[in-house]
């Protein structure tokens, strides 16, 4: 049986029918996060179910139909990703993914997602893979997002659980928009995982400040991304205006305050293009953005600019500053 690093302490290894109690006592611990989403955890109950879905997929994989695969962090099962459909004949696949709050900051999912695409498109030839959400799911789409993919539209009222219908974005990437994995860097680590850190670390920044669907922000995560001693720079008032410079703390409060007094609702932003540079233990980022929300009321729509600074430190990288500018 194989086992793929993730980074840190966490794995991922195949999930089959001998791992149902564990499985089981996983999803009891995920059913109230992952319940509201996906009716994932509805079909594992008891052991008995629990080993029916594992089975399942098992007899999939069979065929080549479907795969599921478990992340451990820790030794403990925290989540997992699968293909939940894998149509080689029209080079088409869907992947999905869970997890228990455990796991959750890690970028466990985004890396454990980017092994099964690197698979499907080097290894199996797939042309096109897709990632069904339901809207509002916001997590979720963020991992869409990570994993460098486009909304191609909703499929509206398509999905029915617990008596009412859903929405359902479908988001896709397709084998040329997929990128290539790198050569090893030269201190030995690859390049690909320096990166998809360093992609985590730019996704969480971004998803702090996201309110959408009556959401809260996490504004501590900005605490997490950067080193205690970070700095961030507006410089969005123009050639007459002097740049505002903020430790955490500073730049925290006000934000925070705006995102959950009303002030400013339905916000998000993303990035949509990047450059990204690892010098050993040291690396930057310039990053494009778009951002939209409701403020005081009124609908906006806006994009900007950031460049990054990253250092490697003993607990893995971190921000050091950011400045950015509203285009």
């Amino acid at each position: 049986m194989f086992t793929l690093p993730l980074g840190d302490t966490a794995q991922l290894r195949p999930l089959e029918p001998w791992h149902a109690q564990e499985f089981l006592a996983h999803i009891d611990r995920a059913r109230p996060h992952v319940d509201p989403w996906i009716p994932w955890a509805t079909f594992s109950t008891d052991r008995a179910s629990a080993t029916a879905v594992l089975q399942r997929y098992a007899d999939k994989q069979a065929g080549d139909t479907a795969r599921i695969y478990g992340i451990w962090l820790d030794g403990t099962l925290v989540g997992g990703v699968m293909f939940t459909r894998f149509d080689s004949a029209s080079g088409v696949c869907e992947v999905g993914c869970w997890l228990e709050a455990a796991g959750e900051g890690r970028g466990l999912v985004t890396r454990a997602c980017r092994a099964l695409l690197d698979w499907a498109f080097a290894e199996r030839g797939m042309s096109r893979a897709e990632w069904w959400v339901r809207a509002g799911n916001t997590r979720s789409v963020e991992v869409a997002r990570r994993l460098g993919m486009t909304r191609d539209g909703v499929l509206r009222k398509h999905t029915e659980y617990r008596g009412e219908r859903h929405d359902i974005e479908v988001w896709s990437v397709l084998a040329e928009e997929w990128p290539p994995a790198s050569e090893a860097s030269a201190e030995g680590t690859p390049v690909s995982e320096v990166k998809a850190e360093l992609d985590r670390l730019t996704r969480a920044l971004f998803g702090a400040f996201t309110n959408t669907g009556g959401g809260r922000p996490d504004l501590g995560v900005v605490r997490e991304v950067f080193i205690p001693q970070g700095t961030i720079i507006a410089n969005t008032g123009g050639t007459d205006a002097e740049p505002v410079v903020y430790d955490l703390e500073s730049f925290i409060a006000p934000r925070e305050k705006m995102l959950t007094d009303g002030t400013l609702t339905d916000f998000s932003e993303w990035e949509v293009a990047e450059r990204t540079e690892v010098f050993g233990s040291v690396a930057h980022r310039f990053s494009q953005y778009r951002k939209s929300g409701i403020r005081d009321g009124e609908r906006f729509e806006g994009s900007g600019r950031k460049t990054i600074q990253f250092v490697r430190t003993p607990t893995g990288w971190r921000m050091s500053s950011m400045a950015w500018e509203d285009a």
